[in-house]
Order: C-alpha cells, then structure tokens, then sequence
C-alpha cells in the first residue's frame, strides 16, 4: 500500500477515540501501513502534538482490541499524528493546513496521497469539501480520497442536495461512504459463502427460499444521543442505511474474482428491483414501534419519553420492521421481513434463511407440525454459521426432529470493521462502501414512509422494553410464519430430543 497523509476531521470525537484510533494502531501493527504515515488531526480546541499523541494512546489502551505495548514501534506510531486547529467554516485554516500537510510531506518523503476522512455532523459536510478544494488540498500530485460517515442526508432531497455538493470537489470513485456493517467479517463472507458452496448457491432462489428475515436488535436504549436520535428514529440511524445494505448483500449474486465494480452494480440492480410502497399499503407493509417502560436482564428499565432530553409528546420510532418484495425473476414472490430497534430482548444481528416445506413428505407421516429448515448467519455480537435440518428420530418410532449443525467463529481477534474499511479505502477498494446510486434508491424507496410518519397516518405502536418488539410486527408475517427470535431461530438446542453438532471452538 502506497504512504500517505491521513486528514481527520473530528479528531477529538468519540468516534476517532473509540475506533478510528485503534483501527490505524491495528493496521500498523499488522504491517499494513509499512511505509511512513502522517495523521493530522483536527479540531477547533487548541491542543498540542504531545498532548494529541497522548490522547491517541489512552484510546488504544482503552479500546483497542490488542493493548499496545510500550515499545519503540508503538513510539513510532504515536509520532505520526500531529494536530492542528481549523473551524469548519474558516478558509484560512485550510490554507494553514496545506501548508502543514505539505511539511509533513516533505519531512517523511511522503507522496501527495491524501485521504480526507469526516468523523464529523453531515451538516459540515459539503462545506469542509468545498474548502478543500478552494483551498488546493486536493490538488495533488497523487491520488486523493474522502471517507465520510452516515447519516447520508435526512430524505431523497437532502441526499441529493449533499452529494451534489460533494461532486465539486470530489469523483463518485474517490467518495468512500463508510457504513460499518459492510465492514464485518461475517457480512463480508456472504457472497464467498455462496459461490464457493454449490449447495446453497442452487437453493438461493425462490424456487427453494420460502422468506428471509433480516434483524438487527439493540438492548441499549437512547443513551447519551437524544439530540440526534429524536430527529433520526430507526428509519433514518439503521433502516435505510444498514438493512437495506445488508439486504443488497444477502440478495445479489456475482461470479467468483467479482470486481468492485460488479458488486456495485450487483447491488443497484437489488435495491432498484426493491418493489416500491404504495401509499394505501404502507400500514400493511410497515410497523413503526417506541419503546415503552419495562424490563430488561432483570431490571426495570423506563420507557422513550421518559429518556433525558425526549420531549414527552415525541412520535419518534424506535422500532421500524416492515415487508418488502424484490422484483427479479430469482426473488419473484419471496416475501423480505426486515426488522430493527433499540430495547429489544436480545442484542443481535443476523440473517435467517427459511426454506419452503418439500410438497410430499412420506416421511411426516402424522402430519405434524414441523420445525422450519433454516440457514441462520449470526453477524453480530458472536458471528457464526447454523443449519437446522430434520431427520428422524429412531428412538420415537423415526417421527422427525430438528438437527443442528453450527460453526463458530473461533478467533476472538479478527480486525474489527473499522479496520477492514479504512485499510480498503487506502487501497482504493470501494467493494464494501456505498455508491451513490445505491443511497439515493434507497432515500428513493424509504420516502413514502417518511411523508406518511410527517403526515401522520402510519401508526406508532408501544412495545415493552425488554420485549421482541410491538406484537402488530407479528402481523407482518401472516398466520403461516413467525419471527425467528433467540429462542426459535435454533429451536433444536432447547428440544430434549434435538442434536447438535458443532463445529470450530
């Protein structure tokens, strides 16, 4: 990977201390960034570089995932960051920040590779690229590149309006949209998972797929972001962002050696295929939810209005599933359920694929009712792989019983998602980042829903902190399927007669 200068924008902000940080720290010392590096960090407080490096180093032995040692390394790492004050809005700062960045060039030999990253509001967005470019920061002799983090607008037209800005100072393929999602390992495994597996590469159709279920499930609750959360909800943080890109990534399928280029277009082709809501439908294809008093791990917890800084009479959602259906021949007719909030029963993230029941089955010979076949891809906190099948049981007269095998992560240090998407961004690898066509089809697709939340005609159901959620999500489903939750999702780990196999540690 070739040096550069790294240029952060925010770097006395909780995200550069909790992950920005540490993920740079990790990529040294994995030998990723070998040659000399330059990170300038910025902020309107005057620190200095002393100071900044010490910063920089209680937040890797704060959250780094591997403590730093003290050693003549970590030392050489801690003296590439340097600080420098700039307001947002002031031109002359930039000016001085040229200057200093072309020091710092000089001094190391360093090329004009710079990358921007944005670890501030959206609102300062298109004024820290228009000074970019007036002030010759982007004039370079190399290449240069601008990470900016979500929310991405507030609508379709605030999208639009914003990237419009960012185009006078920077080409679609130099705009890296950083969604942490698409950083972690398991998310980036999907499509290898596919085509280096024949089997579930042919059953990926709806041919064999009766649904699939997307979920995304908090136990915290507001937190300390009730400024931004109020005028966010579920939709505008996670839904419109993070599901539909996961939903991207579960339904496209590429060829083996895919090239940035196909995955994106692979996922255009997804969302636009995404059939759109019609305004007579959207109460039965959406459930928005709020968090109401209840109990979680024991404990009582209170309800959203009673958060510090909501305001008593908020409509805000903090719960947002709906059903959605995708318009390709390979997709035609499978039903999409797709689901997240905050002060949910269970902290997870996964991806449960429910197979359709064969039409004649000799075997089910009382016709009972049986336990789904299911492929569940666990993404977050723990990642792993299971699959439930049925088979018969001799001991109960061969009736069928649901078997589980599993495969678990077994490596508790794999890089972080930070890591993976700041090291693809310095090599100029934008798989796993969102093109603009995909954020403004997905704006496209979740505006119908804003105008009706504006308007007030699609409910806001209360849901028990501690709960799955508002029981109207249930409704989503129809009388033949269920949200496979925790406890029946694996349903053969708590049957007394099921099996479980598992593999890795």
């Amino acid at each position: 990977m070739e040096s550069s200068t790294f240029v952060l924008f925010g770097a006395t902000g909780d995200l550069a201390k909790r992950k920005i940080f540490p993920a740079l720290y990790n990529l040294f010392a994995d030998g990723k960034l070998s040659g000399p590096l330059s990170v300038i960090g910025l902020g309107r407080r005057a620190l200095t570089n002393e100071t900044f490096q010490a910063q920089v180093l209680d937040s890797l032995r704060t959250f780094s995932r591997r403590p730093p040692a003290d050693s003549p390394e970590l030392q050489r790492f801690l003296l590439a960051f340097e600080y420098s004050v700039l307001d947002v809005g002031r031109p002359e700062d930039y000016r001085k920040l040229l200057e200093h960045v072309l020091r710092r060039e000089r001094e190391l030999g360093l090329p004009q590779n710079r990358m921007f990253y944005l670890s501030v509001g959206p609102e300062f967005f298109g004024p820290i690229a228009s000074n970019i470019q007036a002030s010759g920061l982007g004039d370079t002799e190399g290449w240069k590149r601008l990470i900016i983090e979500k929310p991405f607008g507030r609508d379709l037209q605030s999208a639009r309006e914003l990237n419009d800005n960012l185009s006078q100072a920077f080409r679609e393929e130099e705009i890296f949209r950083i969604d942490h999602f698409l950083g972690k390992p398991m998310v980036q495994n999907l499509e290898v998972l596919k085509y280096s597996n024949p089997v579930l590469r042919a059953l990926w159709q709806n041919r064999y797929i009766s649904n699939v279920q997307i979920t995304a499930a908090e136990t915290v609750g507001v937190e300390e972001r009730a400024g931004y959360y109020d005028k966010s909800g579920a939709l505008r943080d996670m839904f419109q962002n993070h599901m539909l890109q996961l939903l991207m990534m579960m339904a496209m399928q590429l060829p083996k050696d895919s090239t940035p280029e196909d995955v994106r277009s692979k996922k255009r082709h997804v969302i636009s295929s995404v059939r759109p809501l019609l305004e007579d439908e959207l109460a039965q294809n959406i459930v928005r939810g709020q968090y109401a008093a209840g109990e979680l791990k024991g404990k009582p917890v209170p309800g959203y209005l009673s958060e510090p800084g909501i305001p008593a009479a908020s409509q805000n959602e903090t719960y947002i599933a709906a059903r959605l259906f995708i318009d390709d021949p390979l997709w035609s007719g499978v039903p999409f359920y797709i689901r997240t909030g905050k002060r949910l029963k269970e902290k997870s993230t996964r991806i449960v694929i429910e197979f359709k029941e064969p039409l004649s089955d000799i075997h089910n010979k009382h016709k009972i009712s049986l336990e789904p076949n299911l492929l569940v891809i666990n993404i977050g906190p723990e990642e792993g792989l299971s699959l439930q099948l049925n088979t018969k049981d001799p001991r109960r007269h061969g009736e069928l019983e649901p078997v589980s095998i599993r495969h678990e992560s077994g490596n508790p240090d794999l890089p972080e998602a930070y890591e993976n998407l700041i090291y693809d961004a310095m090599l100029g690898d934008a798989t796993f980042f969102a093109h603009w066509d995909e954020v403004e089809l997905s704006w496209q697709w979740v505006q119908p829903i804003i105008e009706a939340t504006e308007a007030g005609t699609l409910p806001l159901h209360p849901y028990a902190a501690g709960s799955n959620g508002p029981a109207a999500a249930a409704e989503l489903l129809g009388e033949d399927h269920w949200w496979l939750d925790e406890e029946t999702a694996a349903p053969a780990a708590q049957s007394e007669t099921a099996k479980a196999v598992r593999q890795g540690a």
